[in-house]
């Protein structure tokens, strides 16, 4: 099966494109991120020319309704890896199984590129979130803090 397109119930997983921009960005507020369009369009841009990011969305009734993002991390001192950089599911849509569909598309997408771990990041506040993250089988292997330094 194609990993760009994958049909369970209504709902299509296809790879994000620039005409998603203003889904995308919609979806994005929804959860806290209030970049303007002009600067998801070109983050977009970037993720979708890179051979170690993608991006896909949720389709239903031709309406975007999730999206993920994924990539791959090289290090030094750990093999490589994949990563969920980021995952929204429109709020009237949660809980129908669409997190779960395009997390599976993540995980394809990483063992296309030759990974057989997938991590993710989640915001200590979202504990729901954590809960849907552990019943799709994710371990939580650490705590962190994060720190950031305008440059």
């Amino acid at each position: 099966m194609d990993y760009k397109t994958i049909k369970a119930m209504e709902i299509f997983i296809r790879q994000m494109s620039e005409t998603d921009t203003a889904a995308v960005t919609v979806l994005s507020q929804q959860l806290g991120y209030p970049l303007p369009e002009e600067q998801i369009l070109q983050n977009m841009k970037a993720v979708l020319e890179s051979k170690d990011h993608d991006a896909f969305v949720a389709v239903y009734e031709n309406k975007v309704v999730g999206w993920i993002g994924v990539a791959q991390a090289i290090l030094i001192v750990i093999p490589a890896y994949c990563e969920i950089n980021g995952l929204v599911i429109d709020q009237h849509y949660r809980g129908k199984g669409i997190g779960k569909m395009l997390i599976g598309q993540a995980k394809q997408w990483a063992k296309e590129k030759g990974n057989n771990k997938l991590k993710l990041r989640c915001n200590v506040i979202r504990k729901e979130t954590h809960l849907f993250y552990q019943y799709l089988g994710f371990k939580e292997t650490k705590e962190q803090k994060t720190f950031e330094l305008n440059i």
